[in-house]
Formats: structure tokens, C-alpha cells, sequence
């Protein structure tokens, strides 16, 4: 088939895509107002791209046209979904075309309010380290993949499960399409208030995925009082994991540093030592649920899985160190969420305890902005030295009760946190390049943060390298 995809930046277009490409099919695509890193990544692909929307980008024999579910495509008012219905071509979406076909394979669905996406990744690069080429599909980078989708030879297939809804037309949420045979269920916490205003609602589509599973199905849950409550309604067995000893698998004897290093326990007795350059206990967490799911089915061995996760860069915006030289190293991670934007704080109080920590961060409209979020500011940024915060984005302003940007930075300055408003990128760095030297900064985003992911590496190994960094 001849596919075009509507907003192919977006992480799981591009995803599909690749998918896709490799299943036999053209790929077209086209988007526009994208940033970094996705932008860049999407670039280097190969697809034919076009960045404006236009009629004129969709060939004459199109079957096939995968519309995005950004705001800022237009929906049915896009002028390329126009034209495809004029012509009378199909209109669908990526997580109906991922379901559709993979229907037939064994899939794997990572789902939970955080840690989809590093789950997904290291449980791709795992199986190809391990020889089975198994299909993925992630909504972002790793280095340790060549790419963010992939449609594999072998039947197993790993998805990252998006609880978020099909688009405005379809309230579906994405992952209930995906035919699991297993589900690996990461997080339960209150996410996306836009679209699931109140708790229940938000746990309502993860039930519903429960009830997917077939009898010979494997279901690997952290343990969590949410996730237990709807565990029940599952039909396939269930092991269960955590950072602390539990009835299913844990760590013991962690250690952390620049290689953290623990050994896996399992419920059989099974021990296994593991090392890891990724940053935090939520890291920990990840590959402990990863590891248990891969052992349990027998899909890779002790010694492959120990060699691999050794291995595995982590991924892109979740805490990757984008210094070189720098003796202050500036780290990026992803917060849209309280528990994504602390999981991060913390890992950085952890792995650098004497250093001051200093965070620049954005929130994310459709979260931080809320109105009924500003409590979130009052615990968020314990620990740390300074915080500077960028305006939140202007889009979905009439989708919810939003606070103000004065509200946001008086309520981070009652909690007792040194506090600054950065409107340019110019006075974030100006702000940065005040630092004494011996501090580390933490970049906390979901959005392009003024492009200081790009530009602010470079003045960092320029004004605060090459020098030894502090430990």
C-alpha cells in the first residue's frame, strides 16, 4: 500500500511509519511547527517529507492516509485529510493501523502512567542484544536502537501502550487496540486531566485492558494497591514486582553511582547481578519489571539479560547527560507529569548529592498548568537550589482552568524554593552562566524549552569546561 502520515513528527507517527515501511509498504509523510529532537530524528529517516500541509502532498494512487492526533494538525479540517476524503481514500489513525497488523502476532503492550517508554526500549534492545528480532514500536529515542520502530521476524511484537485517547472522535484509549497477549503494567497515578478528569475515569481504559488478556497471557505488574485493584479482572497469570521485597520479583543490595549496580531476586530464588548506567531508583524499577517479564517467559537468559542491560544508553529527554566537557553537567529529562518531573529531581539528588541543583523547567499545559495542579508546585522541586521556569505553552488555554504564570512562580516561591521567571532563552543562559561551577542542572520539559536542549551544551563546555567535574 501508499501511505501518507499526517503529522509524521509526532513519536508514535513516526513510529508506525517505520513500521510499516519495513512491513512492505510506500511511506509518505508531512507535518510542520515541530522541534528538536523529533524534527531532526524524523529528517534523517529516508520518508519523502513535506513540512507544510498541502493537498498536493498526498500521490495520485494514495490507499492509505494515518492522520495524527495533534491539535495543531487541524483534524478534519486538515486540508490533506480534506482531499483524502474527497477522494474518497481511508482516513484512519496509528494505533488502528499498529493493531490491525500486528493482530496476528504475540504483543506485547508496556503500559502505566510512567516509564512506557524506557520499559519498551529496554525490552526491544534486550531481545535484538539476545538475538530474537522482535518488532517494537516507542514513542522515543534510544541510541541503543537504530530506531524508534521496527517490524521484526520473530511472532513477538513490544508496544508502548499510550492510555491516552485515540482523538477527539475516538475516546478510545490507544492501547485497548493493540491485541495484547501480555501487558506489562509500569504505574498507576492520576494523568492526563484533560481528558480523564477524575481518577476512576483514568483507570477505567487500564481495566478494560486487563480484560484483553487471553488465559495463556502474562500479566507482570509492579505492586501498587491501583494496579492490584484491577489486576483481578485479568485472565491470564500474574507476577508481580518492586524495588522493595514483595511476592514476585525485587532488587537487593543496590548501589548507586555512575554504573549502579543490584542484584535481581526472583520469587523461584533465581539471582541475578545487574548493572546499570541509567540514573535513579525509578531506573532500578524499569529494569526490574523489564527483566522479570523477559525471565518469566523465557525469552531471553540470565547472562544475555545481565550483558544488555549492562549495555542499554537509556533514552532520549530521561536523564541523558548532553554535556561533554562541561564540569557542570546539564542533564535532560521529561516532566509532564508530578511523579515524571520528581522521579527526575530525585534521581539527580541521588546521584549527586553535594552538588546544588538547579532546574529549568516548563510545564506542560495539559498538566502542570491546571489549576487543580498548583499543589504539585508545593512538593515538586524539594531539594533543589534554584528553579527557573519557562511560561507554559499557550495552546489548550480553553480546554481547562489554567493558572497563571505569576501564580506558578509565587506558589513554587511560597514552598520555600529560590524561584525565577525565564522568558527567552537569552536570559535562561544569561541566568545559567552565573553558576559558581560546582552545581548540576537539570533540564525538565515535555516541549522544546526555548531550544536550550540544543543550544545550551555548547556554552556549557565552553564556559565551564574542560575541567575536572566534581563528584
Amino acid at each position: 500500500m501508499r501511505i501518507h502520515f499526517t503529522g509524521i513528527a509526532g513519536a508514535g507517527m513516526a513510529a508506525a511509519a517505520l513500521m510499516m515501511r519495513e512491513a512492505g509498504h510506500a511511506i509518505t509523510g508531512s507535518d510542520q511547527d515541530v522541534f528538536p529532537p523529533m524534527s531532526t530524528y524524523v529528517e534523517g529517516l529516508g520518508f519523502p517529507i513535506a513540512w507544510r500541509f498541502d493537498s498536493a502532498n498526498l500521490s495520485p494512487d494514495l490507499d492509505l492516509l494515518v492522520l495524527g492526533a495533534s491539535a495543531k494538525l487541524g483534524g478534519e479540517s486538515n486540508v490533506e485529510v480534506q482531499e483524502a476524503r474527497r477522494r474518497g481514500v481511508r482516513v484512519t489513525t496509528f494505533p488502528e493501523l499498529v493493531g490491525e497488523s500486528t493482530a496476528l502476532r504475540r504483543n506485547t503492550v508496556v503500559a502505566g502512567s510512567f516509564g512506557k517508554s524506557t520499559c519498551t526500549a529496554l525490552m526491544a534492545h534486550i531481545l535484538r542484544a539476545s538475538g530474537v528480532d522482535a518488532g517494537w514500536m516507542i514513542g522515543a529515542i534510544s541510541p541503543s536502537l537504530p530506531d524508534t520502530g521496527h517490524w521484526g521476524a520473530a511472532p513477538e511484537v513490544v508496544l508502548e501502550g499510550d492510555e491516552y485517547i485515540v482523538g477527539p472522535g475516538d475516546r478510545r484509549s490507544k492501547f485497548v487496540l493493540y491485541h495484547p497477549r501480555d501487558v506489562l503494567l509500569t504505574s498507576l497515578i492520576h494523568d492526563h486531566v484533560n481528558v480523564f478528569p477524575t481518577f476512576e475515569d483514568y483507570v477505567r481504559p487500564f481495566g478494560e485492558l486487563m480484560r484483553l488478556l487471553p488465559a495463556d497471557g502474562l500479566l507482570t505488574a509492579r505492586e501498587h494497591p491501583a494496579i492490584r485493584a484491577i489486576a483481578g479482572e485479568a485472565a491470564s497469570r500474574i507476577v508481580w514486582y518492586d524495588t522493595r521485597p514483595c511476592d514476585g520479583w525485587h532488587p537487593e543490595d543496590v548501589t548507586f553511582g555512575e554504573t549502579s549496580r543490584f542484584t535481581l531476586v526472583g520469587p523461584d530464588g533465581r539471582r541475578v547481578a545487574l548493572a546499570t548506567t541509567l540514573l535513579g531508583e525509578h531506573n532500578v524499577e524499569n529494569i526490574v519489571g523489564v527483566s522479570a517479564y523477559l525471565l518469566e517467559r523465557g525469552l531471553v537468559d540470565q547472562a544475555q539479560l545481565a550483558r544488555a542491560v549492562e549495555s542499554f544508553g537509556g533514552i532520549r529527554r530521561r536523564l541523558d547527560r548532553l554535556t561533554k566537557r562541561s564540569a557542570v553537567p546539564v542533564i535532560e529529562g521529561f516532566g509532564s507529569s508530578y511523579e515524571k518531573a520528581r522521579s527526575a529531581i530525585e534521581a539527580m539528588l541521588l546521584h549527586y548529592p553535594h552538588r546544588p541543583l538547579t532546574v529549568v523547567f516548563e510545564p506542560h499545559t495539559f498538566s502542570w498548568r491546571s489549576r487543580d495542579a498548583l499543589s504539585w508546585y508545593d512538593t515538586v522541586f524539594e531539594g533543589v537550589a534554584k528553579a527557573l521556569i519557562v511560561p507554559p505553552p499557550h495552546h489548550g488555554e480553553a480546554s481547562h482552568n489554567q493558572s497563571g504564570f505569576d501564580e506558578i512562580l509565587a506558589r513554587v516561591a511560597a514552598a520555600g524554593v529560590p524561584v525565577e521567571g525565564v522568558e527567552t532563552a537569552e536570559a535562561a543562559t544569561a541566568a545559567l552562566t552565573r553558576l559558581a561551577g560546582d552545581e548540576v542542572v537539570l533540564l525538565l520539559s515535555s516541549g522544546p524549552l526555548l531550544g536550550l536542549p540544543d543550544s545550551l551544551p555548547a556554552v556549557f563546555d565552553e564556559r565551564y569546561g574542560p575541567r575536572e567535574a566534581a563528584a
